[in-house]
């Protein structure tokens, strides 16, 4: 199954908006991700990742609800997949 997981911006590119990537933090597992449809995301911000693209921003609360939900229904494996 395909799941959008939260994770904390950790840095990202200065490349122009539509090219930005970023190191993406998902509980200790470090992606990088596409930021191009979150142009407006900062380092610290929370972003909701689907399959290598974050698609919005979420507050770091939401973000760690939605995470413990994924860690106990055991969705998380895919992450440590290459």
């Amino acid at each position: 199954m395909c799941l959008a997981v939260p994770g904390k911006l950790l840095s990202m590119t200065d490349d122009p908006p539509h090219l930005r990537t970023g190191r993406v933090s998902f509980g200790g597992i470090v992606k990088e991700v596409s930021l191009a449809y979150v142009p407006e995301a900062k380092v610290g911000d929370y972003v909701i990742v689907h399959v290598g693209f974050a698609l919005s921003i979420v507050d770091e609360a939401e973000a760690q609800r939605v995470f413990d939900y994924l860690e106990q229904m055991g969705e998380l494996g895919e992450l440590n997949e290459p």
